[in-house]
Parts: structure tokens; C-alpha cells; sequence
């Protein structure tokens, strides 16, 4: 492993000690969502949620999918830092409360 490997990795991790991001991570594991979705579910700005998002995507987390007007994303499975990570990932119940009723881009 050369300097630059390292400097990525210690980013990667930067990215995964923020808890919003790591709330993000374990809705993303039950499905695709857009910012409408996460900013409803997390009750943060949409600037908030799209820095987060931005963060993740950098970082290889997450991928992106346009569909129309709207971005969805989704977990990067390919990531091997963040299938290692997964399992251990706790859920939360209020989270997932609000996405079973979220409206997101639907409404």
C-alpha cells in the first residue's frame, strides 16, 4: 500500500464518522431513495442532504441514478469498505418509520 492508498482510506473513513452519513448508509440499504426522501426522513435542510450525498458519492458509497428531474441513489455494492461495514451497521426504528410513510418526490 503506497501513501496515496492510505490518504484515500483515512478519507473513506472521514466520510463514514459522521452519523448523518452512517443513517444515510442504513436507509440506503433498504432501498433507493432521492433527496426529497432524505431530506423528509432526516428532517435536514436539502443543501444538508446534498452535501452528505456528495460526501458518499466522492467516497465511492453510493451511486447515482437520474431519473427525469430526480437523482436517486443507492449503495455502491461493489465497495469493499462498505460490504464490511454494512452488517454491522445499526438500524434506526424512527428512520425507518419515516421512510415506510415518507412521500419524497412523490408527493
Amino acid at each position: 500500500m503506497n501513501l496515496e492508498n492510505v490518504e484515500q482510506t483515512a478519507e473513506q473513513f472521514k466520510v463514514l464518522a459522521d452519523k448523518t452519513r452512517l443513517r444515510i448508509l442504513g436507509l440506503l440499504r433498504q432501498r433507493e431513495l432521492c433527496v426529497c426522501d432524505l431530506t423528509e426522513i432526516l428532517e435536514i435542510s436539502q443543501p444538508g442532504v446534498s452535501q452528505h450525498m456528495r460526501r458518499l458519492k466522492q467516497a465511492g458509497f453510493v451511486k447515482e441514478r437520474k431519473g427525469g428531474q430526480w437523482v436517486y441513489y443507492s449503495l455502491n455494492n461493489q465497495h469493499s469498505l462498505l460490504s464490511l461495514l454494512l452488517p454491522h451497521l445499526p438500524t434506526v426504528s424512527e428512520d425507518l418509520e419515516r421512510l415506510a410513510a415518507a412521500k419524497g418526490c412523490r408527493a
